[in-house]
């Protein structure tokens, strides 16, 4: 997909006119004066955590932001295989492929022995390794991601626009108030021309700050962000230009004998293309914002750096100079660490304010989206009283250990990139073994939740060696067996908010009357000690809480679908129609035998968990359903 080619138009680049691309965003009128969860800022990790929040009607949500419109250009753009794998949950990822730069190959580039001003091309790799993810790295700006999760706020259920032009003054929590009451006030000032000015107060149950590094909700909970201090100026442009540069469409990572490093990261529409430049060192102390440096400057550092190629800018989308420092505070609510104990959370921080990378590792948007995922339907399961408040203290927990090793992941790769700064100059060798070893980390699948209330033990991690507990579900081609579909099964996963049970059958006849999926269909339809049971409402689905899946090692010809177990075909709606997309079978006209690929176990089978945000909680024979109760009565409450 082209676009850009008579110069950079922000927006939707399947509208012809660019005056109809800027759709109109933002609520009309006052705060609500009360709501379940107020977000403060429309950043990624706001708007992923409005998104998810939207899906549930009886959850009310409002998000406000400071600035007076949606982000039209500039900021983040690189998308991890694993934020892509989430947003086909959101139901956004077919358009985002559409549109985005494809990130298939990654060049190296070292100054020329020879001719050491010059520089020469050192390697190639592939940018992400086989069978890591169904989806590939892309690249795509990040206002059209917000355009994503606007979109789907917009036709939720709950049918959310942000707020604009509010500013947060201040907030105030009655620590004495129960888990129902709306216990944070919170103080917004109008700062658009026609309001500017005036305050309104909306109080919350629950507050989360996304509001970036100068965070004011993480200022009012006595948290601070710590870390090295910013000692290295990068510059970064994106470009409609002209060169002779033949990697220009590659991700190409470019090292110079005295010049320092580039970093050329190819944009959307096959004609922009944004660069990443080391700067200077600064010294002890000071800013970026002191050296006064300009978008000239910026281009010209990269023309020397591309020696002996040429460089001509001919259109400047967006540029911005900024400081490299990692930082991160000790954790992402208001709980102190010594009363966890005794008292819940009430207010929550989520992305840049509560962690800062380098852009260099493409993990600040994508970290900060996954948090957010994390986060939203634990609010959403405790506000709805499926789950017990305790839960919320796992989101800290969880998130606060990931975001430590990345950081540390990330400030490694950023000081192999800022080789002016190391004695000895570029190494270009090093530079590109790091890059392949360190793969799964700016995939975004590296994430490993330790043991937990929702984390199981390893206890029968050898029945899946493929589908890692405490790491995210990956998917797999099978055949839907209603319809002899070509499907993703982790496709089935929606940000829904609902638990998932993927049960993987032996190698008998499923639909026989003794078979494990059989018997484990009637536990979960039948026993009074069924989490399906205890946990489902009164006249809801059967699947609305706890979704069951089967996989047969059958071929989808080889099954009677007439024959299986109820639970596989449930009645749903007010109609009790069937859903026939329970069953799954082997890709075996492919060669795609899900059970061969992720470690199946053919002789007993097993039964995974899965989270809603597609994280796989635990792994359990067919047959333990008393283990299967036993995990989700930690956490979840019973009806009865």
């Amino acid at each position: 997909m082209q676009f850009h080619l008579n110069g950079f138009q922000p927006g939707d680049p399947e509208i012809a006119d660019p005056a109809e691309r800027a759709q109109v965003s933002g609520a009309a009128g006052a705060v609500p004066d009360e709501v379940d969860v107020l977000i403060v800022g429309c950043g990624p990790a706001g708007l992923t955590l409005a998104a998810q929040l939207a899906q549930f009607p009886d959850v009310k949500t409002c998000i406000v932001e400071q600035k007076p419109d949606r982000l039209l250009v500039g900021q983040a753009d690189g998308i991890a295989c694993r934020t892509m794998e989430m947003f086909h949950a959101y139901g956004f990822s077919e358009r985002v492929l559409k549109e985005a730069y494809w990130v298939n190959e990654t060049t190296f580039w070292k100054p020329d022995e020879r001719s050491p001003e010059t520089i020469i091309r050192s390697g190639r790799v592939q940018d992400v390794e086989d069978g890591l993810s169904e989806f590939p790295h892309v690249i795509l700006n990040q206002a059209r991601i917000h355009d994503g999760f606007l979109d789907v706020m917009r036709k939720a259920p709950a049918r959310l626009e942000p707020y604009y032009s509010r500013r947060l003054i201040d907030l105030e929590v009655d620590q004495s108030a129960g888990a129902d009451n709306h216990a944070v006030t919170v103080r917004l000032e109008r700062v658009d021309a026609a309001n500017e000015g005036k305050f309104e107060t909306i109080r919350a149950r629950y507050v989360v700050g996304c509001d970036g590094a100068r965070s004011t909700v993480r200022k009012s909970i006595g948290r601070e962000l710590h870390g090295d201090s910013a000692n290295h100026a990068w510059g970064v442009m994106d470009v409609l230009a002209v060169t002779d540069f033949p990697d220009i469409r590659f991700k190409a990572l470019i090292q110079s004998a005295k010049d320092g490093s580039l970093l050329i990261i190819p944009r959307e529409g096959g004609y922009m293309v944004r660069i990443y430049v080391e700067l200077a060192k600064l010294e002890a102390g000071e800013r970026v914002a002191n050296r006064n440096i300009t978008a000239d400057d910026v281009i010209a550092k990269a023309q020397r750096i591309l020696k002996p190629h040429t460089l001509e800018v001919k259109e400047i989308a967006w540029w911005s100079v900024y400081e490299i420092g990692q930082r991160l505070t000790d954790k992402f609510d208001d709980v102190p660490e010594g009363e966890v104990a005794s008292r819940l959370p009430r207010m929550f921080i989520a992305g840049d304010a509560c962690h800062t990378h380098s852009p260099k590792a493409g993990q600040g948007m994508n970290v900060s989206m996954q948090d957010a995922f994390n986060l939203g339907w634990k609010l959403a399961a405790v506000m709805r009283k499926q789950c017990a408040p305790h839960l919320l203290h796992s989101y800290s927990a969880e998130r606060q250990a990931v975001a430590k090793e990345l950081i540390d992941f990330d400030r490694e790769w950023a000081g192999i990139l800022a080789s002016a700064a190391k004695a000895g100059g570029a190494d270009a060798a090093k530079t590109q073994d790091y890059f392949v070893r360190h793969g799964r980390y700016t995939a975004g699948t590296a994430t490993h939740y330790s043991p937990s209330l929702l984390t199981g033990a390893a206890s029968h991690q050898q029945l899946a060696q493929g589908l890692v507990i405490g790491k995210r579900f990956h998917s797999a081609p099978v055949i839907r067996l209603a319809d002899a579909k070509p499907v993703h099964l982790g496709h089935a996963a929606q940000a829904d908010g609902r638990f998932r049970i993927y049960a993987f059958s032996p190698a008998e006849d499923p639909a026989a009357a003794g078979s494990a999926i059989r018997a484990l269909c009637n536990f979960l339809a039948e026993s009074r000690e069924s989490p399906v049971r205890q946990y489902t409402p009164d006249g809801a689905d059967i699947d609305s809480v706890i979704d069951l899946r089967a996989v047969f090692q059958q071929g989808h010809r080889d099954l009677a679908i007439e024959a299986m177990p109820p639970l596989l075909l449930p009645r749903k709606g007010r109609y009790g129609l069937r859903d026939y997309e329970k069953m799954f079978c082997p890709d075996l006209k492919s060669g795609h035998d899900v059970f061969a690929m992720r470690g199946i176990d053919r002789t007993t089978g097993c039964m995974v968990v899965v989270r809603p945000d597609q994280y796989v909680a635990n792994l359990l024979p067919l047959d333990d359903f008393a283990a299967l109760a036993s995990y989700f009565d930690g956490f979840m409450l019973r009806l009865n």
